[in-house]
């Protein structure tokens, strides 16, 4: 109940300064926040599509193992097969241009080099986001609560009165802002953290398919795994 005073006693005894750094501070935790829910949902769906991918080894032919990894539009490991396919049949139909000097293999490491950047940046924007409200947070709460002691200091010169309970609520009250600051800031890092954990997952099982789809490209069968299995597949028909 005190804090609750406290914030409201803040909020009405506040100047414009005041106020607008409280809101300032109130929509960096609500962009925060909202990019900490987005990106933890998106990481979690695409944990769950990445599960799917030894199934896809374990289809008839190329497209049933496509039906498989499913069908979003934003699906990074449907992106990263059709890049290899549609760079393999790219490559076998411009045998007579300037494509024969690069070689196959090279050819569609680069496609498949190229969708996984495209996923990277697709899996890191909003961190920014986070980046900026965990540095910044705790020094916009800083410049708040200077300027609430400022403010507090000064009324206490003007009343000419410099007790303890003269001084305690107005310097209290402005403290507050540097706790907001560290409320703000601390979710923001540690949501930044995680998230970078939870994409730098996603990446390694990414680059794993990419591996193994580019030994399928290339020689019409996936790489052994650790089981002593080829996990061969029935090669893709030419396009």
């Amino acid at each position: 109940m005190e804090s609750q005073l406290g914030l409201i006693t803040l909020w009405t005894q506040g100047d414009w300064v005041t106020k607008s750094v409280a809101v300032l501070l109130l929509g960096m935790s609500l962009a925060s926040w909202i990019v900490i829910l987005i990106k933890a949902l998106d990481i979690l769906k695409f944990k769950s599509l990445a599960s799917r991918t030894e199934n896809f080894w374990h289809s008839a032919d190329f497209e049933k193992g496509m039906d498989t990894l499913g069908t979003t539009t934003d699906n990074p490991f449907v992106q990263l097969a059709r890049s290899g396919q549609e760079a393999t049949a790219h490559h076998r139909n411009t045998q007579t241009q300037l494509h024969d000097a690069l070689d196959i293999s090279d050819w569609i490491s680069r496609s498949l080099r190229n969708s996984i950047d495209d996923s990277t940046a697709r899996f890191q924007s909003g961190l920014a986001v986070l980046a900026s409200v965990g540095s910044t947070a705790p020094f916009v709460g800083l410049f708040g609560t200077v300027w609430g002691i400022y403010h507090a200091l000064m009324g206490i010169g003007a009343s000419g009165q410099a007790t303890i309970d003269k001084v305690a609520g107005p310097i209290g009250e402005a403290l507050i802002m540097t706790a907001l600051g560290l409320a703000v800031a601390i979710p923001a890092v540690l949501g930044y953290n995680a998230l970078v954990r939870g994409n730098k997952s996603i990446l390694t099982k990414l680059n794993r398919f990419a591996h193994d789809l580019h030994a399928y490209f290339v020689t019409g069968a996936r790489v052994s795994n650790s089981q002593g299995t080829d996990g061969k597949v029935v090669a893709m028909k030419k396009a």
